[in-house]
């Protein structure tokens, strides 16, 4: 009888014990199904984030584009005599924001710091009379070219003459810091002959005064920009027989926002589809040079 008793006491501690093992590892397989489920759903949250805060998705989320830009370029961007910001990129970015249904809030930036700002999220893009070059294809989703422009130098002087980039060794030469004519009077086969003549200023306003004065002899400068301020000058500015050639103008997104980037270009070609694009252009430029060109051309 004890016998008995004590067999059936063990038995049912062997049961008791069973049980709670196995209950142990129904909690363990809940518990990491939890954690699973719990990961998972932190995931897909970190993955819609992501998207939120890139790319268009992050600009409509906003419900407006930000525009960075140096707001003394005449006529792509600039203060008008009651300051406030005007001129051709003004009028062309506004349009497309309408194109788009967003908004365009516009940035004044430091231009030698243009990059970081748009890195940093401060600004969604550059658009600024912004040449398309290589180096610039490599760090930034560059919308197609929508505006032809060429580098060319323009004096007071009448008795410079340059006929070619070799003459510039005979003058002193102003242009704006980080711009496209710095980069291409720098990238001639030439500069080395007229390097130590160059002179570079935060705005071209600043070098056409240091012209006038007699500082420097001529300037290296974008031919909109300086028909611009012939458009306004009695004493004009004269093109020498020499330039650098085209130079492109791009809108500059984040290197990520590709899709930024062919928004806009669809709304450039609504723009010039819809006779938008040259009306503009004739208002600050007298002609349409409005284009909407890859980089294969």
């Amino acid at each position: 009888m004890k016998k008995t008793l004590a067999l059936l006491l063990a038995l049912m501690m062997c049961l008791v014990a069973f049980t709670a093992c196995g209950g142990d590892d129904e909690s363990s397989t809940a518990s990491t199904e939890s954690k699973a489920d719990s990961t998972s759903t932190d995931a897909s949250a970190e993955s819609k984030a992501d998207i939120a805060d890139a790319g268009w998705t992050y600009i409509e989320n906003n419900g407006k584009i930000v525009v960075g830009l140096d707001d003394t370029f005449a006529p792509m961007g600039f203060r008008d005599e009651a300051n406030n910001l005007v001129g051709f990129d003004i009028d062309l970015a506004n349009a497309v924001g309408e194109v788009l249904g967003v908004s365009v809030e516009f940035k004044p930036i430091d231009w030698n710091a243009k990059e970081m700002e748009l890195s940093e999220k401060k600004i969604d893009c550059i658009w600024n009379g912004m040449s398309a070059t290589p180096a610039r294809q490599e760090s930034m989703a560059l919308t197609n070219k929508y505006l032809n422009n060429r580098i060319v130098i323009m004096t007071l002087n009448g008795d410079v003459k340059v006929a070619s980039a070799a003459d510039l060794a005979n003058y002193k030469i102003g242009t704006q810091t980080d711009s496209a004519a710095l980069e291409v009077i720098e990238a001639n086969e030439a500069y080395a002959s007229y390097k130590d003549n160059i002179t570079t200023y935060p705005t071209y306003d600043e070098a056409i005064l240091d012209m006038e004065t007699g500082r420097i002899d001529c300037i290296v400068v974008d031919e909109v920009l300086g028909e611009y301020k012939n458009s306004k000058r009695e004493t004009k500015l004269v093109l020498c027989e020499y330039d650098f050639g085209d130079d492109f103008y791009a809108i500059g997104c984040r290197k990520e926002d590709t899709d930024v980037a062919a928004k806009i270009n669809e709304a450039i070609a609504t723009l010039i589809e819809n006779g938008k694009a040259a009306e503009i252009s004739n208002k600050w430029f007298g002609k349409d040079i409005v284009i909407n060109q890859g980089y294969d051309k």
